[in-house]
């Protein structure tokens, strides 16, 4: 049975994937500087310095963790859209900066539910409707 393609379950195209074009030992370096917009070179010098000053140990088994669970870069794109594009570009990866946003638009949503609220339940509101259908029958 083919295993499925667990690459292009998250729409999110700002996931974190082993690099498959710069690689060097196993594109883990390299997909962290694809991710964050950051150069692989100095990735890859940080990850050796940390190695050196830290004991190895550590650095180590973490890289060996990442190269056993982050998986490959799909080998084909996904073509996003010009508003797709757009829309993943502004979510930002921080929870509580996302809590935030959706925070205001869904206050913001609220009171403009309020206000159409009051409208419609208006005594006046009725009595322009009621008109407006005369007017149409």
């Amino acid at each position: 049975m083919p295993r499925p393609d667990y690459n292009m379950s998250s729409p999110n195209p700002k996931r974190f994937y082993r690099s498959r074009r710069d690689r060097v030992l196993a594109g883990v370096c390299a997909g962290l500087a694809e991710r964050f917009g950051w150069d692989a070179t100095l990735v890859r010098i940080a990850a050796i310095i940390l190695f050196f000053i830290g004991g190895g140990g550590p650095i180590l088994i973490g890289y060996i963790i990442a190269w056993i669970i982050v998986p490959k870069a799909p080998l084909f794109e996904r073509s996003l859209s010009r508003e797709e594009d757009e829309f993943w570009r502004n979510v930002s990866d921080r929870p509580n900066v996302t809590f935030g946003n959706l925070k205001y638009t869904f206050m913001d949503l609220e009171q403009r539910l309020q206000g159409l609220e009051r409208n419609v339940t208006d005594s006046e509101w009725r009595l322009r409707k009621e008109f407006k259908d005369l007017e149409r029958g």
